[in-house]
């Protein structure tokens, strides 16, 4: 009896591998193949800087990736990142790097959330090669899961234009009523919403627009775009009243700041009503009218009213329906106010003296106390 269970200890064990290791190297069983995208090239995200992988989402989910993977990303210049997060949305701590299949991009990119260039901290070149691998199959799929926010670019899957184009006044505090909106791009057609948005802005009169994400080649391809009807909005910028930003989102940087601490001094300039917009309407546009709001004394609620909405109208998440994704995207927002307030993040949101804090950021962006006086006395 102790012979047959030395047998079964020792000995099967190993005939079992040695049968395994015969079988593969014979052909009968095929080895798993590593999953890697094997040495690529590298393109310019020109909007924000970032590292585009020379592969579309779907070739790169094509390759064995799946969101909610960690992966290992290795450069020929010899510089590594291990274990980021392969997901569909930058659903990661500010930040953090993560690769990202967002819906619309042509590439997977590499970035920051909310952070500086990776081309530049990577030391990338236009010749430089880059090499995906898994790190672990799954790792990150109860984030993916969490944060999962996909919406439609068809006008038919929303209740009205104004839902659509994510078109809204700003209200809080005591910010002048019917002089402030924020919306979707009513230029930039990617998502299909610029006629609509363009539309909703002639209803209101719009006479200033503020573009965080347009530079002016930008901005020309717009127009000369076959899909081009925005004719009002490029009215207003035909009268030079709509400023182009072609800003980043990285409302943590000093460009970031001085960049919009001028903007908001340049709108005292003109005629309200005005629009804030970037692409959707929702990260840049919603740090800035986040701004606007607390130096019109608004409450940290009220800001996060107006920043949800954006989450309604775009994924259909509100506190009521969806509570989990609806705490879990709170964190970004109550980012903006440690941004502004310069604090540490967990601090209660309602202890902050969220006035204070952007007077504060619109003086690192380079104002005096009097220019940021001018701006609240257009605000209210």
């Amino acid at each position: 009896m102790k012979k047959v269970d030395k047998y079964i200890k020792y000995t099967l064990p190993m005939i079992c591998v040695l049968m395994f290791t015969t079988f593969v190297v014979l052909g009968f069983i095929k080895k798993p193949k590593s999953v890697t995208t094997g040495e690529i090239g590298v393109v310019k995200d020109e909007e924000f800087n970032n590292i585009y992988l020379e592969l579309s989402i779907n070739e790169f989910i094509d390759k064995g990736f799946t969101f909610g993977d960690s992966i290992d990303v290795a450069f020929d210049n010899g510089e590594t990142i291990e274990d980021i997060p392969f997901l569909s949305g930058y659903y990661v701590p500010i930040g953090d790097l993560l690769a990202c299949g967002y819906p619309g991009y042509p590439h997977v990119v590499i970035a920051r959330n909310f952070g500086a260039s990776t081309w530049e901290e990577f030391h990338m070149t236009d010749y430089s090669r880059v090499t995906v691998t898994l790190n672990e199959k799954g790792k990150y799929e109860d984030t993916e899961d969490l944060f999962s926010l996909k919406y439609s670019d068809n006008r038919k899957d929303f209740d009205s234009d104004i839902e659509f184009a994510n078109f809204r006044e700003v209200i809080g505090g005591k910010l002048e009523r019917g002089k402030f909106y924020r919306s979707a791009s009513p230029i930039d057609n990617q998502h299909k919403r610029a006629a609509y948005a363009n539309q909703l802005a002639k209803e209101k009169k719009i006479k200033f627009f503020i573009n965080l994400s347009d530079n002016e080649t930008r901005y020309e391809e717009h127009v000369k775009a076959k899909d081009f009807n925005s004719a009002y909005y490029d009215s207003i910028y035909r009268e030079g009243n709509v400023l182009l930003l072609g800003m980043n989102a990285n409302y943590r940087s000093d460009d970031f700041a001085k960049t919009i601490s001028k903007a908001l001094l340049e709108m005292t300039n003109h005629e309200g009503p005005v629009l804030v917009h970037c692409v959707e309407g929702k990260d840049r546009t919603g740090f800035v009218c986040a701004l606007m709001l607390a130096l019109s004394d608004a409450t940290a609620d009220e800001i996060i009213d107006d920043y949800m909405i954006t989450h309604a109208n775009y994924y259909g998440v509100t506190k009521e329906e969806d509570p989990d994704k609806y705490e879990a995207i709170l964190g970004f927002v109550n980012d903006f106010f440690y941004c502004m307030c310069d604090a540490d993040k967990d601090t209660d949101v309602h202890s902050l003296d969220l006035k204070k804090g952007a007077e504060n950021y619109l003086k690192k962006g380079g104002l005096t106390t009097k220019q940021i006086a001018k701006i609240e006395a257009y605000l209210k």
